[in-house]
């Protein structure tokens, strides 16, 4: 009977979707000639483009997604020294500015609380009785699976390619700032979490929004920021937690398996096809299973990655002093090309914000779900989230990309590209552990951001079976979607929607970390009489 229901629920419908994308594509074909211009190629020659499933979307949805995109990016723009134009979201300033405060109002816990944090990853702290439903280290894993991703591999490529190598400088920086925010924002997810009758657990912005501002005496806005949020988080799950990632995914292994040539260039619905089917074995289970799941392939991907980046690094450690004072001095000196010293911090800056997403509120819907009866437990551990995704991962990128030279002399090359042409000058078939890693990535990523959509949509659609199943079997669509379609406005709609999550979400986080400060001082006077005692 379950695994019928199974079927019914999840694989049915992914077979009419592959219907569908077979159907589109064959009329596609039938009525395209052999020398049509690509139908993505809209710019260039739109009326000659010939009608397409991806093309329609993108041209209905633009004006909506440059719209939102604008004011979600709005930017501060200037022209520096070298006549180059510079600009600085407001979204940053927002994310960057709460780390600050949030560092002085908890006295420093981003740095003396990280010792609390490891011990409690290992273990050391268990509370087996504790409602909840998963342990501390499965909520990191889960955590950091929705945040180590593409970012960590393009994004860092990016902000030295156009920032310099001392973006990695302000990165760390920026990091370290961010550590109070998440600990803050995870805190209040386990503090006002919901337990259900039948052991299920709900937490996040959504119910520190509700409950926590409804006892500050401020209901209607606590409810209103709460339904902004999860409708937010909703279309994140969708486009930037499912499709980018089955579609980059996908992207990875087109190239190392020939490229337009290769053996799966068209074939994106059936790697989607594949990467749903599987993501749909996973989700089906709820966030234990993902939980059982993502403590296993985070730690995996991140040793992979770790290693390969690392050989790179020694192949190359003559060059590493020199690398270092680089990275160093260049963040502090004005470089041609790079916009000077703000223009380093703040690709740094914004590269970490973007990377980590403290202050997104999207950790402390994890985080929720930990056997614990000390919110304070989840603050101490997410602690180590900005450290691994950020500090480790993303350092040990920016090294390899700037020991081995290749952002001074790729011309054209950014992303990826520039990460994998990095890994090949040492061993040729690096690329392809690259690609694995991706693919390792996105699938954790996309399988974390879909618990994330889960509990935003039963929030306002109410927790029930029914529920859940129409929301699993559309993001399970949207899977196959991404790989298949080249939906790029949807994406940048998606994307936007995320880092607007850290509106409604910071402004409860600055009305209610009066109280984890409280709290705060509270723990550390009790730590002060066991060790007197």
């Amino acid at each position: 009977m379950a695994l019928s229901r199974c079927f019914l629920t999840y694989y049915v419908p992914l077979l009419l979707c592959l219907g569908l994308f077979l159907a589109d594509t064959a009329w596609s074909q039938s009525s395209q000639p052999e020398d049509a211009v690509s139908p993505y190629a809209v710019d260039q020659q739109q009326e000659a483009a010939p009608f397409s499933f991806d093309l329609w979307i993108n041209e209905t949805i633009r004006p909506v997604s440059q719209a939102i995109t604008d004011i979600v990016f709005y930017s501060v723009e200037w022209q520096d020294a070298d006549g180059q134009n510079q600009g600085v979201p407001l979204i940053v300033v927002l994310l960057i500015g709460s780390g600050i405060f949030f560092t002085i109002l908890l006295r420093g816990v981003n740095f003396w609380g990280l010792s609390r944090g490891v011990k409690i990853a290992l273990g050391r702290q268990k509370e087996p009785e504790a409602p909840g439903q998963i342990t501390h280290f499965q909520a990191l894993t889960a955590a950091l699976s929705g945040t180590v991703g593409l970012g960590n591999i393009a994004g860092v490529a990016a902000a030295i390619s156009v920032g310099g190598p001392g973006a990695l400088v302000w990165m760390i920086a920026a990091a370290f700032l961010g550590m109070a925010t998440k600990f803050t924002e995870c805190t209040l997810g386990v503090k006002y979490r919901h337990m259900h009758s039948d052991g299920d657990v709900s937490g996040g912005a959504m119910y520190y929004l509700s409950r926590g501002l409804a006892e500050r005496g401020w209901p209607g806005m606590g409810q209103f920021l709460a339904v902004f949020f999860a409708l937010c988080c909703i279309g994140g799950a969708f486009g930037a937690g499912n499709m980018f990632q089955s579609n980059q995914a996908y992207q990875s292994f087109v190239v190392i398996t020939g490229g337009e040539a290769g053996l799966l260039q068209g074939y994106g619905w059936a790697f989607g096809l594949f990467m749903a089917a599987t993501a749909g074995l996973v989700i089906i289970g709820g966030i234990k299973s993902i939980a059982r799941v993502t403590e296993k392939i985070v730690p995996i991907m991140g040793i992979l990655y770790l290693v390969s980046g690392i050989i790179v690094i020694l192949f190359n450690i003559h060059a590493l002093p020199a690398a270092i004072a680089t990275i160093i001095t260049s963040a502090f000196t004005p470089e041609a090309g790079y916009g000077g010293i703000i223009g380093v911090m703040i690709w740094g800056i914004r590269r970490a914000t973007f990377s980590n997403e403290a202050g997104i509120g999207s950790a402390p819907i994890a985080y929720a779900a930990i056997k614990t009866n000390q919110p304070l437990s989840a603050g101490f551990i997410s602690l180590l989230e900005p450290l691994l995704d950020t500090i480790i991962i993303c350092s040990v990128t920016a090294l390899v990309i700037v020991i081995s030279g290749v952002y001074t002399d790729s011309t054209g090359l950014q992303g990826v590209e520039l990460t994998s042409r990095a890994f090949a000058t040492v061993i040729d078939w690096f690329p392809y552990v690259l690609s694995i890693a991706i693919f390792l990535f996105a699938f954790s990523t996309l399988i974390t951001w879909s618990y994330y959509g889960l509990k935003s949509w039963t929030y306002i659609f109410g927790k029930s079976q029914y529920s859940e199943i129409v929301f699993k079997v559309l993001f399970l669509l949207f899977t196959v979607l991404g790989a298949a379609a080249q939906l790029n406005e949807v994406i940048a709609f998606s994307d936007a929607m995320i880092f607007a999550m850290a509106v409604p979400n910071l402004i409860g986080v600055f009305l209610l970390s009066g109280g984890i400060r409280r709290d705060l001082s509270l723990y550390r006077q009790q730590e002060s009489q066991k060790i007197r005692g």
